[in-house]
This record gives structure tokens, C-alpha cells and sequence, in this order.
């Protein structure tokens, strides 16, 4: 007789019994849910796994379609893997690269940087179609390290290779599509015809990939409108290939050679560059138009606020007398906070701001007069007041730093010639391998982690239950801005993912099994379990890494 086992449907809220062995795929066959678009994955005891996993004790199931944050990624890595096999059976020799995301797409180019033409694009964009059209599976099993290297070599992935040695194993998971060996950090679609939706436009040296939109699954963008922020990618990949370390096997390498110190350095030191030749802008701004006022804006835990700090050091080095004023004090207190459509408090809203106070000490700050500014207690929920009031000069430079900097409803008394904007976000350009880019949520995500618990009192089970809602807020109120922004800022540092690392592990540790959010924080150690740690000892003060580990110079 059959050992049957009880699993509870998340999906409808019911129970039901199937027999040992049994795949979420026979699962979703059986039951057969009402669904407008494909489930890609589950949530199995806030576990993601693939749907060919086969049960064998009670469990939870939750099936994702792409609206899903992971059920998104899971398309991504899909469709990668795709793109990986067309690209070797059309264009022999040459080696191609996902360098990023850009927009709701992926940006890839082949290592000789030679454009593709509009001929490669359509004759691509066919060979993928016929790829997804005969719904090949896609397997995944555990098998020697060794085994897996062989076969890596045998298709000349030196990229995974590296990887494998920096970080030795006895086993390893690797995925097939065919013949083709692969592994993109992460679960993927049972077979390829599940990423049907998808196009292929030349863009720069390579090409645009347009993925659905998450929230839209049935809209396309194949229109570009990210120029300033691909310019950042292009110029940030081209250094980091220079540095030689453009994957993370590569800079696995470098640390166990013995170079993380130099690593530091130079990363630390192509930002103060990078900060420096801003604040020129800035000044040559205030010389043409009169500009007076730099509005910076990024997502959260981009380093907003020490780039704040390191930009006005060097206005003064200009001769400029900078004065700092976050958003963040502006926060209406806590109780006073707008509700999303969900009815929790939503931080990220425009009108979390008091616009009225705001603007009114704008206004009294450029006629001369001195004003006392707010600040806000992150513990308390409360607004307090500083006793020494500000006060500008004729040489002053007010920053203004917040999430909510480049939207014109902001500011809308200050004439837009008067406003230099400054787009920053930690634009992460070290790949995992070729194929598999680190995503920028995922570094933004273990900065503000680290942070909020050393410096706000929250848990990780708190940070993470409040993200989904900060990366809601920042797709209304921040991405529909960036690209007005007179010039853009990486924050990123190639290094700093070995540095979190150490820090982030014991608290990701903590988080129950028994939450939702137990899923992202076992996602998020496997992705760490790929880096050698690097301690934090030659990190310098004033680095922007400073503002989320701690040892800051500068006061916050």
C-alpha cells in the first residue's frame, strides 16, 4: 500500500493527500488551479524549490507565478540559460556576457564587444524561439566537483571553473538544458516553455533582452529610456575587467592570493574620484545658472547619506560651505504615516514626508533667515529639533538627500535650473559567472539588514517583512526619476559583498524557519557560501561601506 502524505495548499487554503514521491508538478496537474499566468516555482516550507521536487514528509506549498519576486527571477535565470544555448550554437568563438539589468530587461554584450547587428538580433532572437517552442526539460542533480569542473571545461565555462576552486566542495548542483551544463544560483522553470514572452533589440555594444514586467506579466518595454544609467554600468564593467576581477571567482581569487588590501584601495579611491569630479560639476553649475541647491536621490541603503558627507568635503575643498539636510528628518512621526493599499504604514509614500514644513524652511533657508530643522528618531517614531538652527551664506551649497530628492512635486518652489540631481544606487558589477549577474536588490538588501540592526533595532525578520514594500515604493516614486538626474553615482564597492558576508551570516541565522521570510534569508546564505570573506580591518572611515557595518568618521 501506498504511503500517502498530507500537504497544505497555500494556493486555496485546503489539504490534501498524495503518495511519497510525488512532484509539485504532479501536484499543480492534479489540482489544477485557476492561474492567469504559469506557476515557475514553489515555496515549500518557505523553501523555494524547483517544481520537480518530489515530496516525502508533510509540508506547505505555495506554487509562484512571475508577480512573485522569486517566481520573477526564476523567469530570468530561464530565460538566460536560453540565451546561453542559442548564443553558443549561433555565434561559435565567441563568448557572450550578461553584464546587467537595465529597465525591466537585461543588457548582454560578447567579450570582443564587436555591436550586434539588427541581422544578429532577429537570427538570435529565432534561435531562442525554437529553443522555448520544443519546451526542452531542464534537469538539475548533485554530482562530483570534479565532474562538474570536466564538464565546465569541456564547454570552456573558465568562469564557473574559477568559481568551483575558490570555493571547494565535494559536490556541486549543476542544471542541463540538453547537453548544455549550467548553474544560475537559484531555481529554474521545469523546461524552456515557460519563457515564451521576451525580445531582442541591439542596444550599445550588444543587446537588450526584454523580460515582462512583474507586476505586468502581459506588458513588454522593448523602448529603452535608461541611457545615463547604462553609461554607469558601461563605464563601472570596463574597470572592474580592468581590475581583473569581473566575476566572483575572480575576486575569490585575488583575496586568497593575498590582494584584498589593495582591492580596498583602489575601489575606495576610483570613489572619491568619481565624488570629486561631481562636486566639480556642481561648482561649474553654480558659475553657469547659479546653482544652489544638489537634490540626491537613490533606493534605499544606496549610501545616500555618507555620499552626502564625502560630496561636501569636497565642496569644501572648492571653497563652497555645504549644508546637509536629510529627508528622512522630514518624516511625519510614526503614527502620522500614510497606509498603502494593504493598510500598513507606508514609509516609501511621497506624503511621509511633512512637504509643508519642508518647503517652508526651503524657502526662509534661500531668503537669508536661520531656520531650526527636525530630527527624526527612527526607534522613537518621533520628530525632535536641533538647538543650533542652520543658516546659508553667500557661499553655501544646500544638499538636500533623500529617496523622494528627483521628484518635481519635492520641491516645486525651487526653479528647476537651480537644481543639480545626482541618481546614486549600488549598481553591482561583479557577475557570479557569465551568465548569473548579483543582483542590486540583493546587495541593498544585506547593507540595510546590517544596518537597521545595528543602528534602528530592527531584526532581520522585520528589515526583510518591510522590503517588499521598499522596493514597491521605490518602483513608483524613485526608478520613474533617475534618468533626470544631471549625472549618476555607483555606490557600489567590487569588494564589499566578502565584507558584508561575516557580518550578515549569524544574523540571517536567526531567522525561524517557521516565516515567510526564512525563505529569502536561506537564499541569500547560499548566495554567501560562493564568497571568500574579507575582514573589514583596512576598510578607511570615510568609506561608504562604513555607513552600514559600522566605524564611521562621519556623524549620523
Amino acid at each position: 500500500m501506498a504511503h500517502t502524505i498530507e500537504i497544505m495548499l497555500l494556493n486555496n487554503s485546503s489539504r490534501m493527500a498524495v503518495e511519497a514521491g510525488t512532484s509539485l508538478m504532479e501536484v499543480l496537474q492534479s489540482v489544477l488551479l485557476e492561474q492567469p499566468y504559469p506557476f515557475l516555482a514553489a515555496r515549500i516550507n518557505n523553501v523555494y524549490k524547483g517544481l520537480g521536487y518530489r515530496i516525502y514528509k508533510p509540508l506547505s506549498v505555495e506554487f509562484l507565478d512571475m508577480r512573485d519576486y522569486e517566481g520573477y527571477r526564476v523567469y530570468q535565470r530561464t530565460l538566460s540559460f536560453v540565451m546561453q544555448c542559442a548564443s553558443r550554437e549561433l555565434f561559435v568563438g565567441r563568448e557572450l556576457r550578461i553584464r546587467h539589468s537595465l529597465g525591466n530587461g537585461l543588457y548582454a554584450e560578447f567579450d570582443d564587444r564587436e555591436p550586434l547587428t539588427h541581422e544578429d538580433a532577429v537570427l538570435l532572437k529565432l534561435r531562442m524561439e525554437d529553443i522555448v517552442s520544443r519546451n526542452i526539460p531542464i534537469t538539475r542533480s548533485k554530482r562530483l566537483s570534479e565532474e562538474v569542473a570536466a564538464e565546465y571545461d569541456k564547454y570552456g565555462f573558465d568562469d564557473r571553473i574559477e568559481l568551483l576552486n575558490t570555493r571547494p566542495y565535494l559536490y556541486r548542483t549543476v542544471n542541463h538544458l540538453g547537453d548544455m551544463p549550467g548553474y544560475f544560483f537559484g531555481v529554474l522553470a521545469p523546461s524552456t516553455g515557460y519563457v515564451k514572452h521576451f525580445d531582442i533589440t541591439p542596444y550599445g555594444n550588444g543587446f537588450y533582452i526584454a523580460i515582462p514586467a512583474r507586476t505586468n506579466p502581459e506588458h513588454l518595454t522593448t523602448a529603452i529610456h535608461h541611457d545615463k544609467m547604462f553609461d554607469i554600468f558601461y563605464e563601472y564593467q570596463q574597470w572592474i575587467d580592468i581590475m581583473g576581477v569581473p566575476t566572483v571567482g575572480d575576486l575569490n581569487r585575488r583575496v586568497m592570493e593575498g590582494d584584498a588590501s589593495e582591492l580596498i584601495k583602489i575601489a575606495e579611491a576610483f570613489h572619491e574620484l568619481k565624488i570629486a569630479q561631481i562636486a566639480r560639476s556642481i561648482a561649474a553649475a553654480n558659475q553657469e545658472r547659479g546653482v544652489r541647491m544638489a537634490l540626491i536621490s537613490g533606493p534605499s541603503s544606496s549610501g545616500k547619506t555618507t555620499f552626502s558627507k564625502r560630496l561636501g568635503v569636497q565642496l569644501r575643498v572648492r571653497g563652497y560651505d555645504p549644508v546637509l539636510i536629510a529627508l528622512d528628518d522630514y518624516f511625519v512621526d510614526r503614527d502620522k504615516t500614510p497606509l498603502d493599499e494593504s493598510g500598513k504604514p507606508d514609509f516609501e509614500a511621497l506624503e511621509a514626508i511633512d512637504l509643508e514644513t519642508l518647503n517652508d524652511h526651503l524657502r526662509r533657508l534661500t531668503a537669508g533667515e536661520s531656520v531650526e530643522i527636525p530630527r527624526y528618531d527612527f526607534i522613537t517614531g518621533k520628530r525632535q529639533w536641533h538647538e543650533k538652527p542652520l543658516k546659508l551664506s553667500d557661499r553655501s551649497i544646500l544638499i538636500l538627500e533623500g529617496i523622494h530628492a528627483l521628484n518635481p512635486r519635492l520641491t516645486p518652489g525651487v526653479p528647476d535650473g537651480k537644481k543639480f540631481k545626482i541618481y546614486i544606487s549600488c549598481f553591482t558589477s561583479v557577475a557570479m559567472d557569465n551568465f548569473s549577474r548579483i543582483h542590486t536588490t540583493d546587495n541593498r538588501l544585506l547593507r540595510r539588514s546590517i544596518r537597521d540592526n545595528a543602528t534602528r533595532g530592527h531584526s532581520l525578520l522585520r528589515t526583510f517583512g518591510m522590503w517588499p514594500s521598499v522596493r514597491r515604493g521605490e518602483e513608483r516614486h524613485i526608478f520613474p526619476y533617475q534618468e533626470n538626474a544631471d549625472v549618476m553615482f555607483n555606490s557600489s564597492l567590487f569588494y564589499e559583498i566578502s565584507v558584508l558576508k561575516a557580518i550578515a551570516e549569524p544574523l540571517l541565522r536567526e531567522v525561524p524557519d517557521t516565516t515567510s521570510e526564512y525563505a529569502e534569508a536561506r537564499r541569500l546564505l547560499k548566495f554567501l557560501e560562493n564568497f571568500v570573506p574579507i575582514a573589514p580591518d583596512e576598510i578607511p572611515p570615510t568609506s561608504l561601506l562604513r555607513e552600514f557595518i559600522g566605524g564611521s568618521s562621519f556623524k549620523y
